[in-house]
Parts: structure tokens; C-alpha cells; sequence
């Protein structure tokens, strides 16, 4: 018998030797080629799948598949065999979109949430990865969807089931730039640090309650940027730059915000902070952590004390997105290369602009208008967004 496209499939045991085997009995066979193949192994019991193209006159399939039957049974697996009609390749299936399910343990509910808007927009799962050891923290998902997916549809839908179910669900188009970032572009107050500068430097100056607030109507958008940062500099009139000394040398980083910087020098990114609050901790936190670029506004000082003003252009949201696209151009990147992290209604602008943009323990504004949101409290969760997986980190902190 010949002719025809054999999909080969093999479960069972993992163990050395099993692609050695069948594929030596394949290239044994006149004619065989193989077309597609795809291995996986979950806790060492292994699926093995190829598509065999028996279409040459001197390809047989009845003896071809018998002795893989034979050589499988050896081997204490299981081999089912489907004759398929045609060869399916990666342009016939539609653009390709990652998934990436993240949460302190990734429960059945939350997968089954998941798929169910997967399935309502006609998208289908081609593969599931597990990129954390020991616990399923970290899931992602290769999607294929026709041309007809709105993905800004998708994001919303994955974003409503996933808040309801403390899981963060992210949605990437698949392609080059998604493995190819190489700037990373940060906020500093309540992102790189877990604080807001500003309101403890008002604590030091006695307006804690009062600068909180107009901080709170500003990161939340109700605000003018510009107007509430003028706002609450006038309360830090007489300030020492001794109290900004203080604050700084209790500044709490965010978790995991030393190990993703390092991470990413490592893998060859550059680095920098944008924020909306003072050059002289951003300056602090450039050296630091060895970030190549800071940018902040300037307190005015005068005899060592704040003046309740500051000097030059004002970082406001638009600024943020200005200097972002200015780095990128000076390191030759295309905006798709960038990532850009944030938490405050004054970060969207540089959000939209990103490759990339993240709202990292957002604002419920920036929430609900950023195209990715994650609330893990480790900074460096963000890296599994590239696709790397915990055993990946491990050998590159080692």
C-alpha cells in the first residue's frame, strides 16, 4: 500500500532512545519523509507526534507502520496512526498570539475560564508551556485565530474572567519583535519602588495628608499632572536636602526589581526609568542599579533648602512618551523592542507607545486602558512575558 500523509502518534515513558528508533525505521523506508514533528514530556511520560508523507511510489505504509508498531511496543508505548488529508502550515492557520496565564497557583477554574473565551472568539490552543518549576504559577499559550479576532475584545474579556479569579492574563501577538525586546522603560514611584516619594517627603515636611490626596487624584487621572505636582512642591518649601537623603536610604524596592534589572543586563537590554517624580532619586537609582538612563523633574534648591518649586520642562504622561520614543531612536530600536512599566494614569501615554506596555499594580483606571496588567507582586514576573521560564532565570543569575 502507498501513498498518502500518516500522522504518527506515540505516548508512554520518557526515556533515551525513542526519536532515535523511529526515526532510524523511517529513513530505512524509500521514499518516507517526514513533514512535522513535536515532542513533550509532563512528569516524564512523553507524547511523540509526526507526520509522515508516504506520497512517493516507493513509500509503504503498511510496513512502515507496522514496524513502528512493533518498536513502540519494545519501548512500553502506545502508537495510534490517522491517515490526514493535508499538510497544515503556519500561514493557513491565521496570525499566531501568545497567552500568558500568571497567578500564585493557576487553578482549573481559572484554565477553564481562560479557554472558554479562547473558544467564544474562535481562537484555538496549538500548545500550553509551564514556565515555572514546582508549582503551576506561570502558563503560556500558543494561539492561532483567524483575521476576523478583535484582539482588543480578546484583552478586555481575558481581563474581566481573570481579575474575578486573582490570575493576570497577558495577550501578545506572536512574532520576531516578541523575542526581540531590548529596552526597558520604567516608572519609579509605586513601580521600581513601593513608594511614593513625594508623599514622604511631604510626611518629613508635615502636608502628608494633604499632598497624599492630590497624589492619589493625580495617579488616577482626576487631576492635571502638571497643575498637581506644582501643587504639592509648594508644600515641600524648606525641605532640607538632608530629608531627601533620609528618604532615600529607607526607599523599599518593589520585589524582584534588583533581580529583573540585573536579568535584563545580562540578556543585553538597556535600562531606564522615566518618572513624574525627582531627578535627585532617580540620579541615586540610575547608579545604583546601573540603569543607562534617568529622567525626573528638578527641585529647586537654594542653600540647601527646597524652595517649593522645580526647574526646567515638567515629566508629565506626554513627556514620558516623548522620551521613550527618543531612547529608542538613540539605540536604534523600533518602538516594538520596547517595554514600558507603570502604574499611574500619567504612565498610558508611554504604555501605548511601547511594544509592550504593562500596568504593573495599576491604578483601576490604568487597569482598565492599558493592553496588559499584572498584579504579581515580584517586578521580575514580567520577564516570563518574554517567554523565559524559570529554569531559564536560574542558569542566568547562576
Amino acid at each position: 500500500m502507498t501513498g498518502g500523509l500518516i500522522l504518527i502518534t506515540m505516548t508512554g515513558p520518557d526515556r533515551p532512545g525513542v526519536l532515535a528508533t523511529m526515526s532510524e525505521q523511517i529513513a530505512a523506508t524509500r521514499g518516507a519523509q517526514i513533514r512535522d514533528i513535536e515532542m513533550t514530556v509532563t512528569q516524564r511520560q512523553m507524547v511523540l507526534t509526526l507526520l509522515l508523507d508516504l506520497s512517493a511510489e516507493s513509500a509503504s505504509h503498511k510496513p512502515l507502520v507496522k514496524d513502528l508498531l512493533f518498536s513502540a511496543k519494545e519501548l512500553g508505548l502506545h502508537l495510534d496512526f490517522t491517515v490526514v488529508d493535508a499538510v497544515q502550515t503556519p500561514s493557513s492557520r491565521g496570525p499566531l498570539y501568545v497567552v500568558t496565564l500568571l497567578a500564585a497557583e493557576i487553578s482549573a477554574a481559572g484554565l477553564a475560564a481562560v479557554a472558554q473565551v479562547l473558544v467564544q472568539n474562535q481562537a484555538n490552543i496549538e500548545r500550553i508551556s509551564r514556565l515555572t518549576q514546582g508549582g503551576l504559577r506561570c502558563v503560556e499559550l500558543l494561539v492561532s485565530a483567524g483575521d476576523h479576532l478583535n484582539l482588543r475584545q480578546l484583552k478586555r474579556e481575558l481581563l474581566q474572567v481573570g481579575s474575578g479569579l486573582q490570575l493576570d492574563v497577558a495577550v501578545q501577538r506572536e512574532s520576531l519583535y516578541r523575542r526581540a525586546k531590548r529596552l526597558v522603560v520604567m516608572d519609579m514611584d509605586s513601580t521600581l519602588i513601593q513608594i511614593e516619594v513625594i508623599d514622604e517627603l511631604a510626611r518629613l515636611a508635615g502636608a502628608g495628608a494633604a499632598v497624599a490626596r492630590i497624589t492619589e487624584q493625580a495617579m488616577n487621572g482626576e487631576l492635571d499632572f502638571r497643575q498637581s505636582l506644582q501643587q504639592r512642591v509648594a508644600h515641600l518649601k524648606g525641605l532640607s536636602v538632608a530629608a531627601l537623603e533620609e528618604v532615600y536610604r529607607n526607599i523599599p524596592f518593589t520585589p524582584g526589581a534588583r533581580e529583573l534589572v540585573r536579568i535584563l543586563k545580562r540578556l543585553g537590554f538597556r535600562t531606564a526609568v522615566i518618572s513624574g517624580g525627582f531627578g535627585f532619586f532617580t540620579q541615586r537609582l540610575q547608579q545604583e542599579l546601573g540603569l543607562d538612563y534617568a529622567y525626573a523633574n528638578e527641585l529647586e534648591m537654594i542653600d540647601g533648602q527646597l524652595t517649593g518649586r522645580t526647574l526646567g520642562p515638567v515629566i508629565d504622561g506626554e513627556a514620558k512618551a516623548r522620551l521613550l520614543e527618543q531612547i529608542a531612536a538613540s539605540e536604534g530600536l523600533s518602538l516594538d523592542q520596547v517595554i514600558a512599566i507603570g502604574d499611574g494614569a500619567n504612565d498610558l501615554p508611554m504604555l501605548g507607545r511601547a511594544g509592550l506596555g504593562i500596568a504593573f499594580n495599576a491604578k483601576a483606571r490604568v487597569r482598565e486602558q492599558a493592553d496588559t496588567h499584572i498584579s504579581q507582586p515580584g517586578l521580575d514576573s514580567i520577564l516570563f512575558l518574554l517567554g523565559l521560564s524559570e529554569r531559564e532565570l536560574a542558569e542566568i543569575v547562576s
